[in-house]
């Protein structure tokens, strides 16, 4: 049977370069890389939907950090049984995780709240500062009155 290594890279924003992810993910040897230019924190994007069909069990999917995989505790968590369900290996490449362990399996879930966490406070920030210019009556571009 052939295994694949199997890369996701992601940003958020168009404006945003996905070069640095997709360099790490070849240097890394996989054989093919998804990337996506799409928010984190929906379960569904198009590219993690192709990048999950490829997928099979003793593949290993490879991501440069925990975060590019998705934002919220919850979806990083499903994401995890969702793999570990196939048979499919996680490695991230900057965070050494080995989800082939009971400490692997630990790390990941910490480092999944730590993304949920940084997720949160980036909203909180966003609507403070949104808030503070409303007060100011400053234009807030794109945002909800």
């Amino acid at each position: 049977m052939t295994t694949h290594r199997i890369g996701y890279s992601r940003v958020s924003t168009l404006d945003q370069d996905p070069s640095s992810q997709q360099d790490a993910l070849e240097r890394a040897g996989v054989d093919r890389v998804f990337v996506e230019h799409f928010t984190g924190t929906r379960a569904s994007r198009p590219e993690w939907d192709r990048a999950r069909e490829q997928l099979r069990a003793g593949d290993t999917l490879v991501v440069t950090r925990l975060d590019r995989l998705g934002r919220s505790t919850k979806d990083l968590l499903e994401i995890s049984q969702w793999l570990e369900a196939r048979g499919v290996e996680l490695q991230v490449l900057e965070q050494p995780i080995d989800t082939r362990t009971p400490e692997g399996r630990m790390f990941f879930t910490i480092l999944a709240a730590f993304a949920q966490f940084e997720r949160d406070l980036i909203v909180a920030r966003t609507k403070d500062g949104l808030a503070a210019a409303r007060a100011r009556g400053e234009p807030v571009a794109g945002a909800r009155s």
